[in-house]
């Protein structure tokens, strides 16, 4: 990264330790002024716990960060001037209407009853929730929470605004109106640090990421340098009965002297190739022994085979440690 470009945010070395469990360990990162910057991993790794100390919500065991220039700790006050948090779970008050919401965090925020209508009002259309402003909140989607939640963070509008995976149990649908409101906030100058187990939603958000795992950050940079860094190019072979992905997985590995990953599909294969000389040798063998292949591909790797390759496990493998202790 140059050295040139303005950062929102510096993290060096930066530790939190909860009891006997560390759950961040040492964590360095640069984020770029005005850009998203994911922090990708499964549950547990870290990114949630690593996301609450730069927002100020808790404070670091160890280590230094800034925000825009501010120490977290010795600043505290200063760096929740200028930055606002939408956690995993919805925080508006349900029994409310949207639009009750939306005034009652304005007149908190020091705005006057007009005031805090007028801004209300113009969030609560911006987010596509006029014909609900009025409903009680209980009565919305999970998307429309979500949109209002977000919609609730930028009533003053942030320098940098933490998304704690904000699309958690959502439906498409909804999911790709949040991902909109993402790129509409970065628009206007907000710099985003997204929190995320979906490789599909760093992938299509993110400038830069960084992969946390078990508290580290193993690897960082674009979603393309990420990809470029497992190999050339990665094969991909889906079998058309997946009980064939056993026998096709050995016959593959020995055919290209390399390693075949499993898929999340129970159909699918893929493995790192250098050399593509042996491909169609290795597709003969398959069609001799009657395992029928219903596609392949050649070409880059996507972010799910990246992460797979860098921890050894698929990425929505949660059997890592609950990061629920935290807000404890």
């Amino acid at each position: 990264m140059s050295s040139g470009k303005l950062l929102a945010i510096e993290v060096k070395n930066l530790v939190k330790t909860f009891g006997e469990t560390q759950a961040v360990r040492g964590v360095d990162l640069q984020v770029p002024a005005g850009a998203v910057y994911g922090l990708l991993g499964p549950n547990g790794a870290g990114k949630t716990t690593t996301a609450r100390m730069l927002a100020t919500l808790t404070r670091p065991t160890s280590g230094a960060a800034r925000v825009f220039g501010h120490d977290i700790v010795a600043e505290a006050d200063t760096v929740r001037s200028i930055v606002s948090m939408t956690g995993q779970f919805a925080s508006v008050d349900e029994d409310l209407t949207g639009i009750e919401n939306m005034v009652l965090l304005g007149r908190l925020l020091g705005f006057g009853w007009s005031e805090a209508r007028e801004r209300g009002e113009e969030l609560i259309d911006a987010f596509g929730l006029g014909d609900a402003a009025n409903r009680q909140v209980k009565t919305y989607s999970g998307g429309m929470r979500r949109r209002l939640d977000i919609a609730a963070s930028i009533v003053v509008t942030p320098e940098v605004l933490f998304l704690d995976e904000p699309t958690t149990g959502l439906d498409p649908r909804s999911r790709n109106e949040v991902w909109d409101i993402v790129r509409a906030l970065v628009a206007t100058g907000t710099t985003v640090l997204l929190t995320t187990q979906y490789l599909d939603e760093a992938d299509q958000l993110a400038d830069r990421i960084a992969v946390i795992d078990h508290g580290k950050v193993i690897a960082e940079g674009t979603p393309g340098e990420l990809k470029a860094s497992v190999g050339a190019g990665t094969l991909h072979v889906r079998v058309r009965e997946p009980e064939h992905r056993p026998a096709a997985q050995g016959i593959l590995a020995q055919a290209l002297g390399v390693d075949i990953e499993l898929g999340t599909d129970p159909s699918a294969l893929f493995a790192r190739v250098e050399n593509t000389g042996g491909i169609s040798a290795a597709f003969d063998q398959l069609s001799r022994r009657e395992i029928d292949v219903s596609e392949f591909s050649l070409g880059q790797p996507s972010l799910d085979e990246v992460f797979l390759t860098l921890t050894g496990r698929p990425a929505e493998d949660q059997d890592a440690q609950d990061e629920t202790e935290e807000a404890a």
